[in-house]
């Protein structure tokens, strides 16, 4: 069974309005979030949540820098 590994991307509110491309692993999945964490803060997306298939494994992780 392949598992793929997914973020939600998400408005401070919680209103999904996106999900990544897929990976192959949790490790290139959080290599990839934090290259592209920029890109997604000028998107309007403020939190993203990671998934293994359809379970949840953390979230939501704010993408802003703590005050």
């Amino acid at each position: 069974m392949t598992v793929t590994w997914t973020w939600t991307f998400e408005t401070s509110s919680g209103d999904v309005t996106g999900r990544s491309e897929t990976f192959e692993s949790r490790g290139d999945a959080e290599s990839w979030v934090g290259e592209a964490f920029g890109d997604l803060l000028e998107q309007g997306i403020d939190q993203v949540r990671l998934f293994d298939g359809e379970s949840e494994i953390y979230g939501p992780m704010s993408l802003h820098p703590d005050s």
